[in-house]
């Protein structure tokens, strides 16, 4: 009997995963990400040693469920575990395996809008400045940061940035971001001339392998580079430098963004460049630097001397 009623709960999340793959066109990471917190919810069930189908849970179990998360997880993480199950169990009832979301009376823990971390521009500078340009990986570690500051992208889309995305004569780049949803983002000169420098004097010289001839930025074997390689650059770039902010490569997105802002770029072209769905994503920026706000307001308001 364990053996079937595990199964009908691997079942439901198998099923669960090729929806969000194919119906959401979400990427594999949220995917993973999904299926971890409903296996949360999974075992927390069997260890009531009662048998609670995905169709048939109640209210109840999952009150009990949540009441346990804080035990473990932090309030933000609560936030989207609860909002994941709601996803999941609006899925069962879109396919008719449930008449009701039993997630719907239950409310998700209060969080505070976190304010993303930045850099100025001149920790950036001293960031770019510790690379070590006499290795081969030092002009690619440069284009890298460049990119990611200069374009403001996701680490993701950094790394499946390809060779025919770049519409250097155009002066833009196509970006496939979350759900494969493509955006067009405008490069700047000095961009484009530090990942021209590393794909005419670096990556020309590589022994790239098969399928990873498209990518622009390469390891040393050839292949396609990954999300955790990028995060280690950044970091041993900030040891180097005795940069003792926690940053990762996100924060040179949410400094692209703030830089932008505090410079009086219109917040509606920031959320197109960064691929924000909602302005309400991009709000987060207005909140970053208080002071460069009222200096807008006593500068363009007429009631101020």
């Amino acid at each position: 009997m364990t053996y079937i009623y595990s199964m009908e709960w691997s079942l439901a999340l198998r099923d669960y995963e090729h929806y969000l793959k194919i119906e959401r066109g979400l990427s594999e990471n949220s995917i993973k990400s999904y299926a971890l917190d409903l296996k949360k919810l999974q075992e927390f069930v069997e260890t009531l040693q009662t048998i609670e189908k995905p169709e048939t849970i109640s209210k109840e179990v999952l009150q009990q469920f949540v009441y346990e998360l804080p035990k473990t997880v932090n309030a933000r993480s609560q936030a989207r575990i609860l909002s994941g199950l709601k996803g999941f169990f609006n899925y069962l009832v879109f396919e008719d395996y449930r008449t009701d979301n039993p997630m719907d009376l239950i409310e998700s823990p209060k969080i505070g809008r976190k304010l993303p971390d930045t850099l100025s521009t001149a920790e950036i500078d001293k960031l770019i400045a510790a690379i070590d340009l006499s290795k081969p990986e030092g002009e690619r570690n440069r284009a890298i940061l460049e990119t990611l500051y200069g374009c403001g992208l996701r680490v993701s889309e950094l790394i499946n940035l390809k060779l025919s995305d770049l519409y250097f004569d155009e002066d833009f780049i196509k970006v496939t971001g979350k759900g494969s949803k493509q955006r067009f983002v405008p490069i700047s000169p000095i961009t484009k001339k530090y990942i021209d420098l590393y794909r005419n004097e670096v990556r020309i010289h590589l022994d790239i392998k098969e399928g990873h001839e498209d990518f622009v930025f390469l390891n040393r074997r050839g292949k396609q580079l990954t999300r955790a390689m990028i995060f280690t650059i950044i970091k041993r770039l900030c040891a180097i430098t005795g940069l003792r902010k926690n940053i990762s490569p996100h924060t040179f997105r949410h400094s692209f963004a703030t830089h932008l802002l505090e410079n009086g770029a219109d917040l509606r072209a920031i959320q197109q460049m960064l691929g924000h769905e909602s302005i309400t994503t991009t709000e987060v920026y207005v909140h970053v630097n208080r002071t460069h706000l009222a200096q807008v307001l006593n500068k363009f308001h007429p009631r101020n001397p």
